[in-house]
């Protein structure tokens, strides 16, 4: 029997893969406009080749799924050689269907906007559409650079390659479209309604705590503090906040203590009560 969040996963990966797959077909392919790691060796190698995009990425990300099945777990594996797929079989099943532009601009932002949206919403719900960032994955643990900057590394030979393949315009336009791909993914896997993570100290701590969690109904966790400053023994508060209900703390920490002090940052996941979000690194 499958679970209600088994079949959400599905249909969200498959959703994720379709979307991809219409960036590519509608928007970079037509235009010669290339993505970053796999998907970009697969669209160059069918140009040169003259064969289905969908076949160059099943083939080639073979092998990453397999180093992911070894070292990252089979729910990682099976997610990702779904979505991939899905992503095969909708780039044949769309190739020369529908082109939606010819200008390259146009090509390059939208079309880089769908394929990170596309492959945001896959990365969110456990798996990944391009092999890259498995081997991105595994060389991080043994290499002094980050997953991005591997990411980015292997990347940047792939878009040149462009400039031998398709002309070097469209190697600086499919920069335009992995640089758009990219804060699209971001975006759709950390969500929209980004959350804050805010550290207030404060002598009104009680009243200020309750005027949270009754005006934003967030939770506040207490600790004991004390200024080195005036030896005065304070409140110290943390509570978790989405982007758009900072003014609105602000505001309350304002009315019941001006002098408080205050500091607000980003956090890339959120789990525990009282803040239903899902989130990935």
């Amino acid at each position: 029997m499958f679970s209600k969040q088994l079949l959400t996963q599905v249909a969200i990966i498959t959703l994720g893969a379709a979307i991809t797959a219409v960036g590519l077909e509608a928007f970079l392919v037509p235009n010669r406009i290339i993505d970053g790691g796999v998907v970009g060796i697969s669209i160059m190698s069918s140009h040169l080749l003259d064969l289905p995009i969908g076949l160059f990425l099943f083939v080639l990300n073979l092998p990453f799924i397999y180093l992911g099945y070894k070292r990252l777990g089979k729910r990682f594996a099976v997610s990702s050689l779904f979505g991939i797929i899905i992503l095969s079989l909708a780039t044949t099943l769309l190739h020369n269907l529908f082109v939606v532009t010819a200008d390259p601009v146009l090509a390059a932002i939208f079309g880089g906007a769908v394929v990170g949206a596309g492959v945001g919403l896959v990365i969110r719900y456990g798996g990944t559409l391009d092999g890259t960032e498995i081997i991105a994955v595994l060389a991080d643990k043994k290499s002094p650079f980050s997953v991005g900057e591997i990411i980015m590394f292997m990347n940047f030979f792939i878009l040149s390659s462009a400039g031998f393949v398709f002309g070097w315009d469209r190697a600086m336009y499919s920069l335009i479209a992995y640089f758009v791909a990219f804060r699209v993914i971001d975006a759709t896997v950390q969500g929209f309604n980004e959350s804050k993570s805010v550290w207030i100290v404060s002598k009104e701590y009680e009243q200020l705590g309750k005027a949270i969690e009754l005006e934003l109904g967030r939770r506040v966790n207490y600790v004991n503090g004390q200024s080195n400053a005036e030896i005065i023994a304070d409140g110290v508060m943390l509570t978790i906040i989405t982007r758009i209900e900072e003014q609105k703390l602000k505001a309350i920490v304002q009315e019941y203590d001006p002098e408080a002090y205050l500091v607000i940052s980003n956090v890339r996941e959120v789990m525990g009560r009282n803040f239903s979000r899902r989130r990935r690194r």
